[in-house]
């Protein structure tokens, strides 16, 4: 049997899951549960992918990143050497973008991509798909440039995630690269770019969680700037938040926390 087939046997047995909904991979909702600004904090890929970002606003994504311990800084490749150098002895790891933002870079070139940033200090990669194929339903492709990338990060000790830019896709198409990817090896899908138009939903969390089960990671990522937002995103089945807001998430986590504690607790009773 090819792999075309094959996957599309998959692809087809998921869609008519999600259809008839029958519980494809039945997941408890909130699969993590953060309770403190610290745990928000380590789920958080702090990011700038502004074409215009320049190296002081890159540094000082840095300095956040240590200060309130986010999972990874998220930034183009040009600027993986600056960051891993800032970030060396933390526990904050550098996250970088293939074939970023449209997805349509040869497969060849998104692999090479992902060897060359893991050799500047990468440690995560988040690759776009071929829209354009999945579309044609040229799914063997898709699994080709996925998994390319996949092998390539794991053979040098990276994460790769895989961006499957939902505002461009029906649902029978997220099924569908939800799936690719997984057979793929990716270890996260992910919703979005933030330049297609649109970001994360609780909709597509929700969707992609049940498509791939318990085990992958799943990040959310496009417009999430509240400490609502992450926790709807959370509770849905989000792994990882991907968003440039992560300070902001983090302090309104932590006054949402003060609230709920009795001012004695905090040491604010007078």
């Amino acid at each position: 049997m090819s792999t075309q087939t094959s996957l599309t046997a998959l692809i087809e047995q998921a869609i008519q899951a999600v259809q008839q909904g029958t519980a494809l991979n039945p997941v408890p909702a909130g699969i993590i549960s953060p309770s403190t600004p610290a745990q928000i904090a380590a789920l958080i890929d702090h990011t700038l992918l502004k074409p215009e970002a320049r190296e002081a606003q890159i540094r000082q994504l840095c300095r956040e990143a240590i200060e309130y311990g986010f999972a990874s800084v998220c930034v183009h490749p040009t600027w993986v050497t600056t960051c891993a150098s800032m970030l060396a002895g933390s526990p904050v790891k550098v996250c970088t973008v293939i074939g970023f933002p449209l997805g349509a870079t040869l497969g060849v070139v998104k692999a090479t991509e992902t060897q060359a940033v893991i050799q500047l200090g990468a440690q995560e990669v988040d690759m776009v798909i071929n829209v354009g194929r999945l579309k044609d339903q040229r799914y063997e492709d898709v699994y080709t440039d996925i998994a390319g990338v996949a092998q390539m990060a794991h053979a040098n000790g990276a994460l790769a995630k895989v961006i499957i830019e939902t505002a461009l896709l029906t649902t029978e198409e997220k099924v569908a690269a939800c799936v690719i990817s997984q057979q793929a090896g990716a270890d996260f899908v992910k919703t979005s770019t933030g330049f297609s138009g649109g970001g994360a939903t609780v909709d597509d969390i929700r969707l992609m969680r049940q498509v791939v089960g318990p085990t992958m990671g799943v990040k959310a990522s496009g417009g999430i700037r509240t400490a609502v937002d992450a926790q709807q995103m959370v509770a849905a089945g989000a792994t990882r938040i991907g968003a440039s807001a992560g300070v902001r998430i983090v302090q309104d986590w932590s006054a949402q926390t003060d609230a709920d504690v009795p001012a004695a607790v905090t040491g604010d009773a007078y």
